[in-house]
This record gives structure tokens, C-alpha cells and sequence, in this order.
């Protein structure tokens, strides 16, 4: 299965472990796997994103950021 859907986080941020409690809501509505890359981990990444996390990607194009907005996310997996 391909995961389609990408939480980009770091370490220390309170509105990431927000956002992971509702991606796994999501991802278990869905029936869809995710994951979680910490965008310190990369620099192209921490350049891009570094005063927006957490940053929510559907397909590898970024849906949202600060927050998971749960019912938009699950209707466009679903669509």
C-alpha cells in the first residue's frame, strides 16, 4: 500500500503531537497508512517548512499546516 499521507514534524513542538493524534484518527477512518518525517532531519526540508510545522501532505503536496482539519482531510482521501 502506498502511504498517502505525511506528517512533517519536530522534536519539542505541542501542536505536533496535536496533529499525530489526529492523523491517526484519520488514517484509521480511512483505512490509510502514515507516516512522520521531522523536518530537522533534513535541510532541504527544515529551509522549506521550518516556521510551519506541523505540515500535512496528501499525495506529496501539502493540504494544511498548524492543524489537521480531520472532516476536509477524510473527504478529499476519500475523493
Amino acid at each position: 500500500m502506498t502511504v498517502r499521507l505525511t506528517l512533517l514534524t519536530r522534536a519539542q513542538c505541542h501542536l505536533c503531537d496535536v496533529a499525530k493524534e489526529a492523523m491517526a484518527r484519520v488514517a484509521s477512518a480511512a483505512g490509510q497508512e502514515w507516516r512522520e518525517v521531522d523536518v530537522d532531519s533534513d535541510p532541504q526540508l527544515q529551509a522549506e517548512y521550518w516556521d510551519r510545522v506541523p505540515v500535512i501532505l496528501l499525495d506529496g503536496r501539502e493540504h494544511g499546516y498548524w492543524r489537521v482539519e480531520e472532516e476536509r482531510l477524510l473527504r478529499d482521501l476519500r475523493g
